[in-house]
């Protein structure tokens, strides 16, 4: 029998902090999904420079995981090595009209933060369930605040050391950079504008009560399913309304469902798998589809080895996966 590629041979020790076949479930907002080979939360940057040496060395696979907001895991879970930055990776500093994120640091708590110092510039993150790592990773913007326009560096750690790139070196467009696997934001520096703190923390506030008055809240969900698509054929609706339309909300498969109150939202009503989010997801894109001609595309991401259902397969000619 062949040996397993992902298994540290010769019966050496795992590294200090790692952990063997570690549940993935509970890290996802969704909660579905098995585990994963390895698992370790790094503290700070050396180590997580060794971490990724040691899995480069014995050809591991490696995932970053963060709030896991917009995760969706394997069944089988993941065979390699799945990291969660914590520790100074995980924290916030301050410099002036600076502020400088490890890439685990949840960015709702940057824009808090932020607030409270009197900066302005991070409040749209306020509603991004993710943290700034993975915003940088997707570009994530909301509520019409850019990420391109106060991220001053990013500096990302690999197996062969750290190096930092400044954003029109990061590729930035619509939820996408051109960071691949292997490349891990540690950190991050934001340029942000002095401001007038109860003004900015009332502006939170704000846009906290418009994302609970027309999101979920209190659900198991990994967020926003399908991009807003830019096909004429959508004629500017956004990916909600084009699934609101095709009569999606409700549409049940197993134990998960299209939320009622927003049809971009998926629900774990309490045991589904992914293979039941994945099997309502085709349904409501083929439903889009049938009536629109318009292909959603997952915003969500995937880990592991993700089987699509047969239903995925539009005959369209485009792959439109994650």
């Amino acid at each position: 029998m062949d040996a397993d590629p992902t298994q540290p041979q010769g019966g050496e020790a795992l590294p200090e902090g790692v952990e063997a076949d570690h549940p993935l479930k509970g890290i996802s907002t969704i909660r579905t999904g098995g585990p994963a080979d390895f698992f370790s939360r790094p503290a700070e940057m050396t180590s997580l420079q060794a971490l990724l040496a040691w899995a480069a060395t014995g050809k591991i696979a490696i995932a970053v995981v963060g709030s896991g907001s917009n995760l969706l895991i394997s069944d089988e879970g993941f065979r390699g090595l799945v990291i969660k930055l914590d520790g100074e990776l995980a924290g916030i500093e301050r410099d002036g009209d600076r502020v400088t994120c490890g890439g685990g640091m949840r960015l709702p708590s940057a824009s808090a933060k932020a607030a409270n110092w009197g900066l302005s510039g991070l409040e749209f993150g306020v509603n991004i369930p993710g943290t700034v790592g993975g915003a940088v990773r997707m570009n994530a913007n909301a509520y019409g605040g850019q990420l391109a326009g106060v991220l001053e560096w990013v500096e990302i750690c690999t197996a062969a050391g750290v190096s930092t790139r400044t954003p029109d070196q990061l590729g930035l467009r619509y939820r996408h950079s051109n960071l691949v696997d292997g490349e891990i934001v540690a950190r991050v520096r934001f340029s942000l504008t002095a401001g007038d703190s109860p003004e900015i923390k009332e502006t939170l506030a704000g846009m906290r009560a418009r994302r609970l008055a027309a999101q979920p809240s209190g659900i198991k969900t990994f967020g926003s399913t399908f991009k807003n698509p830019d096909d004429p054929r959508a004629e500017g609706q956004t990916a909600g309304l084009l699934l609101d339309a095709a009569g999606c909300r409700g549409l049940t498969r197993g134990g998960a469902r299209i939320s009622e109150k927003h049809a971009n939202f998926v629900e774990n009503m309490g045991e589904a798998s992914t293979a039941d989010v994945l099997e309502v997801m085709a349904e409501a894109r083929r439903k889009v589809h049938e009536r629109t001609g318009v292909v959603l595309e997952p915003e969500v991401l995937l880990l592991g080895n993700v089987s699509r259902p047969d239903a995925w397969d539009l005959g369209t000619g485009q792959p439109g996966g994650a």
